[in-house]
């Protein structure tokens, strides 16, 4: 069974795997990243903003 390419919520590109969060995709790179970015770390605001697109996108 082939999966088909979405685009991930967190960078932007075409990936086929990955997990839904209110239908929304992100892709398994940007997930593990999340996952193991520290709150200290300066690219954690940057998933922050990212992640909150999910909740507007799901308000819309």
């Amino acid at each position: 069974m082939e999966k088909i390419a979405q685009r991930c919520i967190v960078c932007e590109l075409e990936r086929s795997d990955g997990i839904a969060i209110c239908e929304q995709f992100i892709c398994e790179r940007c997930e593990q990243e999340m996952v193991n970015t520290d709150v200290q770390d300066e690219k954690y605001p940057f998933f922050i903003h990212q992640m909150r697109r999910i909740w507007l996108r799901k308000d819309a």
